[in-house]
This record gives structure tokens, sequence and C-alpha cells, in this order.
């Protein structure tokens, strides 16, 4: 075998989705989730590094609840260091934040930022009743802006559209769909332009934000205080975040993004444990790219982006 390089930026530790109080069950293997199993799959599949990061399902912060979501979130973040710290360079840190409560957010990014060392921070793509780019999100931004910190994006469905259609899991259609409403919330509310030195990364190819361009940047023209907020066009914006593969490594999702989003902004991403890393592998294979572009797209993107 070739020496492992990929670099999975899309990788989630579940063993304590049930002292979070999220659901456990929900994909094969799931429940039983240890460093040994992510490292299998890594190490069949030619994956050096994998950056941890709160699966949706564990994201259930309690509105006003403000020392249990504290205490969640410290305990997940060490729980992440530690699997980083026991398997050194295979496993990096996106770390979480009790986003409801802004001032414990900014305590606790500095702790992982500076003291845990973590890669960047993960936020979901909404909470209940507002996307990023919402005003509530600013003072966390600033400061994140200030240390041109990464942020890793990952969708959850919003609290009036779970379950919608009861009989298909929410994560289905509604995941990627919030992937877009959080897009359009970051360019529209002029968060992108306000904020620029965060360097975003949304997860599976920008959701179905590529099959609704059009919608995007009509709206825009349509009216001046939103062309306002995106004074160098929702184009320019949108291809200046980052995008992960997973779930999207495929001709389909690939050959739209890839219109107007230059291959360095690609990183690979596999969804694991809901996915594993050879569907990706294979995946991306189908889908035109040169060999540089794989080199790129599997672990020269995130070298750039994560130099840890």
């Amino acid at each position: 075998m070739a020496k492992p390089h990929r670099i999975d930026v899309h990788h989630h530790p579940t063993p304590v989705l049930s002292l979070m109080g999220g659901r456990v069950s929900g994909a094969p293997g799931i429940e039983g989730w240890t460093a040994a199993l992510s490292l299998e799959d890594m190490d069949k599949n030619g994956v050096a590094t994998a950056i941890l990061s709160m699966p949706s399902r564990a994201a259930v912060w309690r509105r006003g609840d403000q020392e249990r979501n504290r205490a969640m979130a410290r305990q997940w973040n060490e729980f992440s260091a530690r699997q980083a710290a026991d398997h050194p360079g295979r496993f990096g840190i996106f770390a979480t934040v009790p986003i409801f409560d802004i001032e414990g957010s900014l305590r606790e990014a500095a702790y992982a930022l500076d003291t845990l060392k973590a890669d960047g921070i993960i936020l979901m793509t909404n909470i209940g009743d507002k996307w990023l780019g919402d005003p509530h999100y600013f003072p966390l931004f600033e400061e994140l802006n200030r240390r041109k910190a990464v942020v890793y994006t990952h969708p959850i469905s919003c609290d009036a559209l779970q379950n919608a259609l009861p009989d298909i899991d929410d994560s289905v259609i509604e995941f990627t769909a919030d992937t877009s409403r959080a897009i359009a919330r970051l360019l529209f509310s002029g968060a992108a332009q306000r904020f620029k030195d965060i360097r975003f990364i949304f997860s599976h190819a920008g959701g179905t934000m590529p099959f609704i361009l059009e919608r995007f940047t009509r709206h825009a023209l349509t009216d001046k205080a939103l062309a306002d907020c995106v004074p160098d066009g929702v184009i320019e914006y949108l291809k200046r975040f980052y995008y992960d593969t997973a779930q999207a490594s495929h001709p389909s999702a690939m050959s739209s993004i890839t219109q107007f989003v230059a291959i360095s902004q690609f990183l690979f991403g596999t969804d694991f444990p809901f996915r594993n890393a050879a569907d990706h592998v294979a995946g991306l294979k189908t889908c035109g790219f040169s060999d540089a572009d794989l080199y790129a797209i599997e672990c020269g993107n995130a070298q750039r982006l994560l130099p840890r």
C-alpha cells in the first residue's frame, strides 16, 4: 500500500452521544465506536489523519441551561483532545462551543484553541431559530476572525422542520437544505463580508447550494440592501469558502460545484461512521479529476489550511 496521505476533515467520534443527551442509533456500528474502529477504516484506505468533530445528533444544547451546556462542551472537547494525544498524528480536533451562550462560547473557544490546540471550531448550521450569519453569532465571529480561525460547519435540521417527512430521516433532505440556508444567511446578513478572515468549511460540497446558485445570484440583484451585503458579488464569497466531499464524492455533485469553485477549496471528508473512507476514495476517482487534483483534494489543500 502507498503511504497513507489522506486527511479526513469530516469524521465523528460517537461514544458519548448518550452522555450528551443525543440519539445513539442512526448508523451501523455507531453505538460501539472506539478509536480503533476509526483507525481500522483509516488504515485500510490510506487516511493518515482524521479531524474529529461532534455529530449533529449530539448537538443537543438546551436554551437557558448554561452550566449544563458549558460542561458538555468541555467534556466533549477534552474527550477529543485525549484521542489526539493517545494517537499522535492520527486525529485532529474541531472543538465545539455552547453556542446559545456567547460568553461561554468565547471562553470555550479560547480554551480549545489555546490549551487543547484544536484545529478549528465546529458550528452547526443553525441553533433552532438562528442560522449562521445571524447577529447572535457576531461576538464569537469577531474573535474567530481576529484569530483567522477555521470554522467547520455541519448541518442539522431546524426546529420547525424536524421530522418534516416522518418516514425519511432528516439527514436525507433537510441537512443539505440547511447548509444552503446557513450559506445564504452568512452572505445576505453581511457576515461573509464582515468576517473575511474566518476560513469556513461547509459539509457535503455545500449541500443544495450549487444547484440553486442562480437563485442566490439573482436574489442579490433584486434588493440593493442585499447587494450591499455582498459587495464583491455572491460568487466571489462562495469561491472563498471551503467544501468537504463527504457524501458528495460523485460526479453529479462535484461536476456542479467545480464549475465555479477552484480545486484548492475542496477537502476530503467521509462522514465516518455514517459512511466509510473506501466509498469516498472510490467515488472521487469517478469524477474526472486529474491525479494532481485528487492529491490536492485528499490532502494538499488540508495541509495548507490545517498545517498542524
